[in-house]
């Protein structure tokens, strides 16, 4: 907030005190602080919710939602409902879900619904295909290979000493993932964004469903990252 001033006297002005000869007297500088905003992210599961809590964010007050998984296009609409129920009115809103290919050209239907969906909500989707998982192995290695999640659960396994597909999901562990990364020598968040901005840029123009692999989780990574504590 600006300093406050005393009122100046008719007198001073008149005789021109030296101390109101300065160059724009009435000028104050004033640091301007961005409102705190509220942003809904909404996503199939534990790992994704508890990711995203734990970015250090100062201007932000991230919700996020895990609904434990179903139909992306159900996702949607569970999102416009919580949307509808609150009382918070969000500044941003995202949708996080990956493809899954165990209901074949059903859910390519319903992955590229899901998106087209969202967006004409004015939501932001950052999906991933084929797993989410995707977006912790880019912070290791690029890839242009369709893997299945199995690929990724197995090598991120092999990482992190562990089950992935059973231990990987447990509450604690995914707490950690954040800090995991971000103190793995061998790991680079900066990394990650370039090479999930680079698969998407070589396929954007595919429908949905066939761009393998992607993940346009770096565009939320960004910007929480933009509000991050420096």
């Amino acid at each position: 907030m600006p300093k406050k001033t005393k009122a100046i006297k008719k007198t001073d002005v008149k005789a021109q005190k030296p101390w109101l000869k300065k160059v724009n007297a009435s000028l104050y500088e004033i640091d301007v602080v961005e409102t705190n905003k509220t942003i809904l992210i909404v996503g199939e599961g534990q790992t994704e919710k508890l990711y995203f809590e734990s970015f250090p964010v100062l201007t932000l007050t991230v919700e996020a939602v895990d609904l434990k998984g179903q139909s992306k296009l159900k996702l949607i609409e569970s999102t416009t409902s919580i949307i509808e129920n609150s009382d918070t009115k969000y500044d941003e809103v995202w949708c996080v879900f990956d493809m899954d290919f165990k209901q074949g050209e059903k859910e390519f239907s319903d992955f590229d619904n899901a998106i087209t969906k969202g967006k004409s909500l004015g939501y932001n989707i950052a999906y991933s295909n084929d797993s989410f998982e995707l977006w912790f192995y880019l912070h290791f290695n690029y890839t242009e290979q369709k893997h299945h999640r199995t690929f990724y659960y197995k090598f991120l396994g092999g990482k992190w000493s562990l089950n992935y597909e059973k231990d990987g999901k447990a509450y604690k562990f995914c707490q950690a993932i954040y800090s995991k990364l971000e103190n793995d020598v061998n790991a680079s968040q900066e990394n990650a964004i370039e090479r999930a901005e680079k698969l998407f840029k070589q396929q954007s123009d595919l429908p949905f469903y066939q761009q393998n692999p992607v993940s346009l989780v770096y565009q939320l990574v960004n910007y929480l990252n933009d509000n991050k504590r420096k």
